[in-house]
């Protein structure tokens, strides 16, 4: 297995971990920032910003789609040739974005990207099997970090950018720094040696079959899709918002909104101790209940002016840190199930987290066009409850097999 090879401990220094969390930041970026600049885009293509938020949904779709066909290649392949194909591959799509003349073809580049800008996914477990057990929780951390940077950064990076240079700017830009850190991984990142021969298609089966095996697996898979969709249907249908009729502002906006959610990073700090004190269903449920609350808070946008702009703003920050926080819980539960095979796992997760944002993308887009802004709340506080459901539908059958266990072992005595 690669954690094995002498010398790539060495290899992995403190400046290979900032790259790789700066690496992370900014591929997860590359999902994010077509939120901000769809608006532009339609207008630029001369479309309808319903009909131009198709660019997000296909970029959601594509990244869920590169977490089932590509995360698993981790396991197969050398990671610095692979990693560095896959963001070689994402900057050739993001500049075929910004050179497209229709919104066909910006729709099936941004595809395109999505599939092939998941190499955060693949960086993680590269990085835990390549360090010391005991700076591996720092490294993930690191890692984390650099993700949750990317997605706060990305809309008011695209925004700005937007606004002042063009819709077809953030692509370029985008592209540029995304073959620029590919070019520096090929002499950073050490060599590693793939830890399974499996053929591809076992390596397709893998996630799969963990997910009929795993229950836990498969309500986890559940709370995150439907939560996350909430968290996309929310930043699809704010662009709209802000951008039409209710406030008239312009996409640079939607940038300094996401900039509220910065707390984020250190409120994720908070949930991670209370998963290690408390287990990770109680983190859950309270992120379930903080995704309905945001609904609540999002809803007095609606009213307009800076009461508004502040409701949006709490709105959006406690949305944040809920599904954040509910992140975190969700892999500490997923993670524990299977130590040899987590990034099958990992990858059965995150495939279904992102159908669900990309769902969740689309239907945020379609109700903030049909139904407005009190529409996308009300599909918010829907999705969580959902989770709710799910969450209070799997506490009595635990209670009940405690109990049956129970009577065995005093029938047993």
């Amino acid at each position: 297995m690669s954690s094995s090879l002498p010398s790539a401990d060495a290899a992995l220094g403190r400046r290979t971990i900032l790259l790789l969390a700066l690496t992370c930041g900014v591929a997860v970026g590359n999902i994010y920032f077509p939120q901000a600049v769809s608006p532009l885009a339609a207008s630029g293509l001369g479309v309808a910003p319903g009909s131009a938020a198709l660019v997000v949904t296909a970029t959601q779709f594509g990244y869920a789609a590169g977490n089932f066909l590509l995360v698993p290649l981790g396991d197969r392949f050398p990671h610095r040739r692979l990693i560095v194909a896959m963001l070689a591959a994402t900057g050739m799509a993001l500049l075929a974005a910004a050179a497209a003349p229709g919104l066909a073809v910006l729709v099936a580049a941004s595809a395109v990207a999505g599939v092939t800008t998941v190499v955060a996914q693949v960086i993680a477990p590269m990085a835990a099997g390549l360090v010391p057990e005991d700076r591996r929780g720092a490294v993930m951390g690191t890692l984390l970090a650099g993700s949750i940077g990317g997605i706060l950064l990305a809309r008011t990076f695209g925004g700005f950018a937007a606004e002042w240079l063009g819709w077809r700017a953030p692509y370029l830009i985008a592209a540029a720094a995304t073959l620029a850190i590919a070019a520096a991984l090929t002499t950073a990142l050490p060599a590693t040696v793939p830890p399974s021969r499996q053929s591809y298609p076992a390596l397709l089966a893998a996630p799969l079959r963990l997910l009929r095996e795993e229950p836990d697996l498969r309500r986890t898979c559940f709370y995150q899709a439907t939560v996350f969709g909430a968290f996309q249907a929310v930043w699809t249908g704010v662009a709209l918002y802000l951008t039409g009729p209710a406030y008239g502002f312009g996409v640079q906006a939607v940038g300094v909104l996401a900039l509220v959610s910065a707390a984020t990073m250190t409120a994720t700090t908070s949930a991670g101790r209370r998963v290690d004190r408390r287990g990770p269903d109680p983190v859950t449920l309270v992120a379930i209940l903080g995704t309905i609350a945001s609904a609540g808070v999002l809803a007095l946008g609606g009213v307009g002016g800076v009461a508004g702009l502040v409701a949006l703003g709490a709105g959006t920050l406690l949305l944040d840190v809920a599904m954040q926080s509910g992140m975190i819980a969700n892999q500490a539960r997923i993670f524990a199930l299977r130590p040899d095979a987590r990034s099958r796992i990992n990858t059965a997760y995150m495939t279904c987290a992102f159908l669900g944002g990309s769902t969740g993308s689309w239907l945020g887009a379609q109700t903030c066009t049909r139904f407005g802004w009190t529409g996308v709340c009300a599909l918010v506080a829907l999705l969580a409850c959902l989770a709710l459901a799910r969450h209070l539908a799997h506490r009595p059958v635990r209670a009940g097999l405690r109990g049956n266990a129970e009577a065995k072992a005093i029938s047993g005595s």
